[in-house]
């Protein structure tokens, strides 16, 4: 285990610090705010309700719940039971880390709420959409990893946060979704049953 968390930590450096440029030093702060995915939430709320009214409810009600279970678990529940300090306040590393936000979240650092919620989201999105998306719908888990490494690249999540969140994320986004199709049905272009 101690190889592996010095194994963690280096790569948290990489990525934060050795592979630092001035483009992604502006990007990645915005990539990882909430407040800019909220018209991508919009849309696919009001793509799902002008396509396939019917099933609408269900699906939105599934997607929330998805993203507010894995955002508990992670927050309230493991953070708490693991305590892992955050890159940007542990004392053997707090010289090192660049931190491109205004804050280090006292919190805990694994899992990673937004490794979580955004890989369980994609999860969701992937299987309820893909009769609809095609092939496209791997673009959902390269949404989440961009945020994620952008959580790394700022500072405050090791690498090893972000696996945990996103297997987390991952499993209750394939739980959601097989609920929600066991009891809904496929959501394809044709169909507005």
């Amino acid at each position: 285990m101690k190889n592996l968390i010095a194994f963690d930590k280096w790569l948290m450096l990489k990525i934060n610090r050795d592979a630092a440029n001035t483009c992604f030093d502006q990007l990645m702060p915005f990539l990882r705010q909430p407040l800019l995915w909220i018209p991508f939430y919009f849309f696919l709320v009001v793509f799902v309700l002008v396509n396939f009214p019917k099933k609408a409810a269900g699906w939105i009600v599934c997607l929330a719940t998805t993203a507010t279970l894995t955002d508990l678990l992670s927050s309230k529940l493991i953070k708490p039971a693991i305590g892992r300090m955050r890159p940007c306040n542990d004392p053997e590393l707090f010289n090192q880390v660049r931190l491109l936000v205004g804050y280090c979240g006292q919190n805990g650092s694994f899992t990673s709420s937004h490794a979580a919620n955004h890989f369980g989201v994609a999860m969701f999105l992937f299987i309820t959409l893909k009769d609809f998306c095609g092939p496209y719908r791997y673009l959902f888990f390269l949404w989440a990893a961009i945020i994620c490494y952008a959580q790394i690249y700022v500072g405050v999540h090791f690498p090893g946060d972000i696996a945990g969140g996103a297997v987390l994320g991952l499993s209750i986004g394939w739980m959601a979704a097989s609920l929600y199709l066991r009891y809904a049905g496929s959501i394809s272009p044709i169909s507005t049953t």
